[in-house]
């Protein structure tokens, strides 16, 4: 007589395989960490000017990764990443200048102060039902009035002298090895916070959102909550990243978070690598940190040539160049695989 089967046996075999695919999504992030890790060695260790522009490339990587988790997964047009960073920067460079607090307890005020903003704005937004439009226009108001906001309070900001920072370590200096390290290290954790929450309910809510609000929300998912919760989570990564770089570079001002030094590149590179793409902000990173070095004796042409370039990919590159030229040649591909081989003729 046959035993009843056990309904939990197949329950181990399920364990694994999820397993098995938490190992496969995690295995682009093992390569970027290693190759992130073999750079200095192989390429600029010796040289303080090319580690300062990787170290460069590695923040805007960073502020990338936020950026890509408000708009690439929830199409919340936030024009505000460098406004958002200069809250984390100024208010971590304030509180250790006016305070005894250390450079740690800043940097975490100010991730903090900019998380609240972000997801303040966020439900703003979803309050008001503001389309991406909207959205963008609101934010960039904000960003907007916080440069205004750094311009009049000279007693606290600088104004354009700027802030002078000297209780970072000098190891931590943007011309220095251990600073590319760290934010390299930064960069690796924000992926893995990406991909954790693409892999939760969380990222299959985002999904949702992303590819119809109307169709998600009448499948039952809180579109303010999830909305809010990736404006919060995005800003505390810029956040955090403009704090740190604040202590990194030594030396701050407004244009070190302006509009144009940084929304536009963000936006820039993450729409090159692919809006909702895990490795979309840091391939655009390491692309346009060489773009941006060629086009340095020509900051008016830069300017230009990102405004057409983010016209081209909304127009006609969606999911941007580097995704646009993976699916192109996927199709390739699975053609040339469905091409029925020629049969030997019989005589």
């Amino acid at each position: 007589m046959s035993t009843p089967a056990d309904p939990t046996g197949s329950a181990p075999g399920r364990g694994a395989r999820a397993a098995g695919y938490s190992a496969r999504a995690l295995l682009p992030i093992v390569a970027v960490a290693a190759i992130l890790a073999v750079l200095p060695p192989v390429w600029f260790g010796d040289s303080p000017f090319t580690t300062s522009l990787a170290v460069e490339a590695m923040v805007f990587a960073a502020y990338g990764i936020g950026f890509n988790l408000i708009f690439g997964c929830t199409n919340q047009l936030f024009l505000c990443v460098g406004a958002l960073a200069g809250i984390g920067g100024y208010s971590a460079a304030i509180l250790s200048d006016r305070t005894s607090l250390s450079i740690w307890a800043g940097i975490a005020i100010g991730t903090a102060s900019a998380a609240i903003i972000g997801g303040l704005l966020s439900w703003i937004a979803v309050r008001r039902s503001l389309g991406v439009i909207f959205t963008g226009i609101v934010t960039l108001v904000f960003s907007l009035a916080f440069a205004n906001l750094l311009l009049g309070r000279r007693d606290l900001t600088g104004s354009e002298t700027g802030l002078v920072l000297t209780d970072a370590p000098a190891s931590l200096a943007d011309d220095r090895v251990a600073a590319y390290y760290l934010f390299a290290g930064v960069v690796v954790g924000f992926l893995v916070v990406f991909r954790v929450l693409q892999l939760s309910h969380i990222g299959w809510a985002f999904r949702g959102l992303r590819d119809d609000e109307m169709a998600a929300e009448l499948a039952g998912v809180d579109v303010a909550r999830y909305r809010i919760y990736a404006a919060t989570v995005g800003s505390a990564m810029i956040g955090l990243t403009g704090a740190l770089y604040a202590y990194s570079s030594g030396f701050i001002q407004p244009a070190t978070y302006a509009f144009d030094q940084v929304d536009v590149r963000v936006l820039v590179l993450v729409a090159f690598g692919g809006l909702g793409t895990l490795l979309g902000p840091v391939i655009g990173a390491g692309v346009f940190a060489i773009v941006d070095e060629q086009l340095s004796t020509s900051l008016e042409l830069r300017e230009v040539l990102y405004g057409v370039f983010v016209i081209a990919i909304f127009l006609g590159f969606r999911r941007g160049i580097v995704q646009t030229a993976v699916d192109l040649f996927d199709r390739l591909f699975a053609r040339r695989r469905s091409k029925p081989a020629l049969q030997p003729s019989r005589e």
